[in-house]
């Protein structure tokens, strides 16, 4: 039953893009059931193939140990507070880390070590798919970037990419993760590894929801040689890891007054919905269910499962995962990875006025347009998660 259940919910999926294309003649099935076919090879070698797993997990060791690092900055200006004596302090224990986390990324961003990556995966992706080069690189680069990070890698051929490459910017964007925010989430009780499979998903998912919902109906106008700055402007590498460091207190501040405004406007809310017997948690429970469902979510955590997946949408995916890390101990193995896969992106109503202004700065003209299909942008951003989920999940059932 659950397996014909994931099966159901993949063909729901994909029918329910379809019905919402743009231009359903022109969408390409032969691409969709190649990239399909690929994503599902990967998600086997990842959660299935031996050797597959042994990687993941070394890598997951390997970052994990990495990013460690940061929390040697975090005690030595916070002294106490950053080893739990005085108690677990969430803005210290999980936010702190993501400065240095931006300031090495920004790091290897400059030393070309994210681009040269990017261009050896993204270029393997247009030369088997067909997809083009700019497209192809921005959806390899969510696997490390955020929504307004990775439009930074080919933002001056922005003004020149058709609406379907401008969608799979926005998908693939709000469908992914920052490797800044990693630790925040490891902090919260998510394992590296789940974070590592989903990020490692997120370029193919991409282009099967994008390329579905607006399909590339002008080949001859898509951007066909890319160039990225890694530099972006910076003199050295100095100059690169302040500006990194930065924007990574700005983030961890952001992220931080952002989980105090929605926490205490929740806590409003349901003392409103209170009156009536209800919370917000249990609104979003039954409005997302049917698709927990469809990921074949076992029956005694569907409303559980249904109500992350509202909170993720509607609120945000901090909220989401700091609900999912503490009970994740409590789901089996195939539960909480596709738990923390379907959770894994930014997709949620706030990052659509993010994304409109973060990438409207890099080609203003073409402001309008971006905000006409941002709104499709982050349910296709849901939506990218979701698929991925559910493809791990079809496979762990064998």
């Amino acid at each position: 039953m659950t397996l014909l259940l994931n099966i159901l919910g993949i063909i729901v999926v994909l029918g329910g893009l379809y019905l919402f294309s743009e231009n359903k003649n022109k969408v390409d099935k032969k691409l969709i059931a190649k990239v399909l076919l690929a994503q599902f090879i990967i998600a086997f070698l990842l959660v299935k193939f031996p050797l597959g797993q042994q990687v993941v997990k070394v890598v997951s060791d390997f970052v994990t140990n990495v990013l460690n690092y940061g929390f040697e900055g975090v005690s030595f200006v916070f002294g106490s507070l950053a080893d739990g004596s005085t108690g677990y302090i969430f803005a210290i224990s999980v936010l702190a880390n993501i400065v240095f986390i931006a300031a090495l990324v920004a790091a290897l961003y400059y030393l070309g070590v994210i681009n040269f990556i990017v261009s050896l995966i993204g270029g393997a992706i247009q030369k088997v798919f067909g997809t083009s080069k700019v497209e192809s690189f921005v959806a390899v680069a969510n696997m490390f970037l955020g929504q307004t990070e990775s439009p930074i890698l080919v933002s001056k051929y922005l003004h020149a990419m058709t609406r379907s490459e401008l969608l799979l910017v926005l998908v693939s964007g709000m469908g992914s993760m920052s490797a800044t925010v990693l630790m925040g989430y490891v902090g919260m009780g998510i394992p590296m590894q789940y974070l590592l499979i989903a990020g490692a998903l997120v370029p193919l998912s991409s282009i099967i929801v994008s390329k579905i919902l607006i399909p590339e109906t002008n080949k001859e106008a898509t951007v066909k040689e890319v160039v990225m700055d890694r530099k972006g402007g910076h003199t050295n590498i100095m100059s690169a890891v302040s500006e990194g460091a930065t924007n990574g207190m700005q983030m961890a501040l952001g992220i931080g007054a952002s989980l105090i405004a929605i926490t205490g406007l929740v806590a409003l809310i349901n003392g409103a919905l209170g009156i009536f017997g209800l919370s917000l948690q249990q609104i979003l429970s039954y409005l997302f269910a049917p698709l927990a469902f469809l990921m074949g979510i076992d029956p005694q955590h569907v409303l559980t499962s249904g109500q992350l997946l509202g909170t993720k949408m509607v609120l945000n995916e901090f909220v989401a995962f700091g609900d999912l890390g503490k009970i994740i101990g409590s789901f089996d193995y195939r539960t909480g990875l596709v738990m923390a896969v379907s959770l894994a992106g930014f997709a949620n109503i706030a990052s659509i006025g993010i994304c409109i202004s973060g990438i409207s700065i890099f080609a203003p003209e073409r402001r309008s347009e971006i905000a006409n299909i941002a709104f499709k942008g982050m349910i296709g951003g849901f939506i990218v998660s979701a698929l991925s989920a559910m493809i791990v999940g079809l496979l762990l059932l064998f």
